[in-house]
């Protein structure tokens, strides 16, 4: 088109950002957009929008060297029905979109000179490290980087960025694991309290065993948390002695084997293996009460082990209910027959029938419960068809399957309470267990020897629990003000009858040793031994060997004139009324509100509350097996794939937080 006549238009309508790099000529009645850079002519007219023009742009090979990575506008998006280009200050735009995820990613000073795009800039290595945190956080495989639609889809977004390979990523996943580790060691180094370690055991794909290690703490806001440590991989032929020396290092790694509380372990963990913890630890004295608080097991792993119990004594009758349901939902004739017997028996439930997930306990127990609920309805059908429901159960069969089955609705009521509570700290835990110890001594009474065997054999299970767990539990409610000594006062009498008052004689002094530990380490006491000690540096010729000769003395003075004074924390608390039971209490709230009043008690709580007495995650609650890597990761080296779980974990409590 020949353009020698043609008028360059300058009009103020020309909002669209394009125009900065276009010229818009009109020949005749003709618009026509020349871009500055190639001289290449396009539409101009204003019914031809701007979208072939940014277009343009983007490939433009004689713009690329002035950049064409830009922001889109929503204001031009909404002005012109479709998305436009602009150029948004740099400092400005990463503040823009990390506040849109929330993501507090420490900005690196690099080396490299960024390629410069006109105003803005493309930083290679940020982009590179915000590729590595989106394959950490949703687990992405890193192979990913190296498929073909993701090499065109990255290459037509932003053409600069120069694509990274799968060594090369996981090389930045690596580092990133190093940097937010050592952000995690400085957060426990700097706690107040204690911290208690949960174990549990991951398999890979490739039924390789893991070792997880979780630190559970409350910070100094009074705010639960925890984090991942490790993940390890290790051989389950080794000796306890082999896995305990691996645990022990990992502690020492981070340095908290001095601020250990207590370990969490599953139901059935070896006694060696814990004794071997707490041998090494308890030669350090870093062990509260001896270390008689250290073995902790997780209360929802017995629970699951007492459920897997009942579901094993109602295999048989389980497989028939399966093939009862099966039936029924096997045509329409036959649930219409089912539906015509429920409304004639008047079944007044309205659950559907519903095959169980065999990977899930609790939907076997939901089947039962609902089968149990048309129990005359499948009577009836055995009378319209007693050749297909040849299966059906005998009427000792369905007698056993109810008791079973209240068995299991206890199990799944009290985890639920463990595992769905807004604040699960480790007070919640002992009027739950203490339930399930009285159902289980009247479980035992049961006169059908079939059942009584059955409740034998889970109470054996309790007992080994409760004989680790107790005190602790104990100790935890003793810290709800809304229970104090009470709650044992309540429970232990029908758990233990006339042994009730010397065993919650043996709580008290438990309680009582752990105030006079954490009060030789509180500040309380410290700035008392300052206050004392002008009486020592006043003596001629007194130093520092003298000072250190006389700490127990100081430790004599402080305890006897608490004795001889006024009342102790622990004191003060317990002659105080309850408070108010209600649904949102938040017990972290209150002791984070009466630290100043119970200086030292407070100090027990955050050390005691907490203690995860459950360690099963959420989401693998009712689970009938353990927990396994995903499978994107699985087949990557140990050490990758402890920096991807690990960074995982904690950047994942940044965003929460």
């Amino acid at each position: 088109m020949d353009m020698s006549d043609a008028v360059v238009v300058n009009s103020s309508r020309l909002k669209s950002i394009v125009w900065n790099d276009f010229d818009r000529v009109k020949k005749g009645d003709t618009f026509v957009a020349i871009c500055r850079h190639c001289k290449k002519k396009l539409s101009g007219s204003s019914t031809s929008g701007t979208s072939h023009l940014r277009n343009h742009l983007i490939r433009c090979q004689r713009r690329s060297n002035n950049g064409t990575a830009q922001y889109f506008s929503a204001r031009e998006k909404k002005k012109e029905g479709s998305l436009a280009l602009v150029t948004i200050d740099q400092a400005q735009k990463k503040d823009e979109v990390l506040s849109l995820v929330n993501l507090r990613y420490e900005q690196e000073q690099i080396k490299n000179d960024p390629v410069s795009i006109g105003s803005n800039s493309l930083d290679q290595r940020r982009s590179q490290f915000d590729l590595a945190r989106m394959i950490i956080l949703h687990n992405y495989p890193l192979a990913m980087v190296e498929h073909v639609g993701f090499k065109i889809f990255v290459r037509n977004l932003q053409p600069l960025f120069e694509l990274v390979t799968y060594n090369k990523v996981e090389a930045d996943c690596v580092e990133i694991y190093a940097k937010e580790k050592q952000k995690v060691y400085e957060i426990l180094d700097k706690l107040p309290g204690k911290i208690s370690v949960t174990a549990d055991m991951w398999t890979a794909s490739d039924d390789a065993a893991y070792l997880s290690l979780t630190a559970h703490y409350i910070d100094e806001d009074w705010q639960l948390k925890k984090r991942i440590l490790n993940l390890i991989n290790v051989d389950p032929s080794h000796t306890d002695d082999m896995h305990s020396e691996v645990i022990m290092t990992c502690l020492m790694d981070w340095d908290i084997d001095r601020k250990l509380f207590s370990m969490i372990f599953d139901s059935f963990t070896s006694e060696n293996l814990v004794d071997r913890i707490r041998d090494r630890l308890s030669q350090n004295r870093f062990l509260y009460c001896n270390g008689q608080l250290f073995d902790v097991r997780c209360a929802v792993d017995l629970l699951n082990h007492m459920a897997q119990d009942s579901l094993d004594a109602l295999c048989e009758v389980t497989q028939k209910i399966r093939e009862s349901i099966r039936y029924v939902k096997s045509s329409e004739a036959t649930r219409a027959m089912f539906n015509e017997l429920a409304c004639k028996v008047q079944v007044e439930s309205k659950k559907c029938l519903c095959i169980d997930n065999l990977l899930k306990w609790n939907s076997t127990y939901f089947m039962l419960e609902v089968a149990l609920e048309h129990r005359k309805v499948f009577s009836h059908l055995r009378d319209r068809d007693p050749v297909n429901m040849k299966f059906l159960l005998s009427d000792l069969e369905w007698d056993r399957m109810s008791v079973i089955t209240s068995f299991l609705k206890l199990f799944v009521e009290v985890t639920n309470v463990f595992t769905r509570s807004k604040y699960p700290t480790a007070n919640i835990f002992f009027p739950e267990i203490c339930d399930i110890h009285l159902q289980l001594i009247e479980w035992c009474k049961n006169p059908d020897e079939y059942i009584s065997s059955l409740a034998v054999k889970m109470r054996k299970k309790f007992e080994d629990y409760w004989d680790k767990c107790s005190l602790g539990l104990a100790v935890a409610t003793m810290l709800d003000p809304r229970f104090k000594m009470k709650l044992l006062e309540y429970y232990y009498p029908q758990l233990y009858g006339d042994s009730a008052s010397e065993l919650i004689d043996d709580v008290f002094v438990c309680i009582k040793s752990l105030y006079n530990e954490h009060s030789i380490v509180s500040p309380l006491a410290s700035s008392l031994d300052q206050g004392l000690g002008w009486q020592v540096s006043g003596i001629p010729g007194s130093g520092k060997d003298s000072r250190d000769r006389l700490m127990g003395f100081d430790k004599f003075l402080y305890e006897t004139s608490q004795s001889e004074g006024s009342n102790s924390d622990l004191d003060k608390y317990l002659e105080e009324p309850l408070f108010p039971r209600n649904v949102d209490f938040n017990i972290l709230n209150w002791w984070k509100v009466h630290t100043p009043r119970y200086p030292i008690l407070s100090m027990i709580a955050r050390n005691i509350l907490g203690i995860p007495i459950s360690k099963v995650a959420a989401e693998s609650t009712f689970d009938t097996g353990g927990r396994v890597l995903d499978l994107n990761w699985s087949s990557l080296s140990p050490t990758t794939v402890q920096a991807l779980m690990c960074s995982q974990d904690w950047i994942r409590s940044e965003l929460e937080s």
